[in-house]
């Protein structure tokens, strides 16, 4: 499956979700996510656009490989995610990972506010973002078969400019913390 995803810096929270009472998108409750991404001990994740995080939130805990960009527009990739037996288990993961090579690069802290947006036939999901260190974020997601992501694609662009959301950020919160660390601003 490919996760389709566009993501935003969001400057007025306030005009956003009043445009999703007025979608009739349903939210979830807030939960805190705690993420732990890791460096290959082979390849430059930074270079390939790959990604792997261990993720703790409400509970879970959730191991994801990212696969590489497949365009220069939004944040859409083959996306693989294992579900661990729980909480628990983070240590134990994070143990494999770092005695096969893999090294801890650095934590992100968000906590997330998840909406339904009512759709007939995607399951579309916007996320709402306060990341540590990095402010306000709204990303529009959904999965989608390999044939047809770029339709998918055109379907969230159409609702991110609805919403009234521009000026799209295809780095990662981990490369915008990493720039921020290295600029003192963090």
């Amino acid at each position: 499956m490919i996760e389709v995803e566009l993501k935003f810096r969001l400057r007025e929270p306030e005009d956003l979700l009043a445009r999703l009472i007025a979608r009739g998108a349903v939210a979830r409750d807030a939960e805190l996510e705690q993420d732990v991404y890791f460096a290959h001990p082979g390849r430059d994740f930074s270079q390939s656009g790959e990604a792997l995080r261990l993720r703790q939130s409400g509970g879970e805990a959730i191991l994801t490989y990212k696969g590489p960009y497949l365009d220069r527009v939004s944040k859409s990739r083959e996306e693989r995610e294992v579900r661990l037996a729980g909480v628990g288990e983070v240590d134990g993961a994070r143990t494999v990972l770092e005695r096969l090579g893999f090294q801890p690069v650095r934590g992100v802290s968000k906590r997330r506010t998840t909406f339904q947006i009512p759709s007939e036939d995607l399951e579309i999901l916007l996320v709402l973002d306060d990341v540590e260190g990095l402010g306000l974020f709204v990303e529009l997601e959904t999965l989608a078969e390999d044939a047809v992501w770029e339709a998918a694609r055109e379907r969230l662009n159409g609702l991110a400019c609805e919403l009234g959301l521009s000026d799209p950020e295809r780095r990662s919160y981990l490369e915008l913390l990493l720039l921020a660390d290295s600029e003192g601003r963090t």
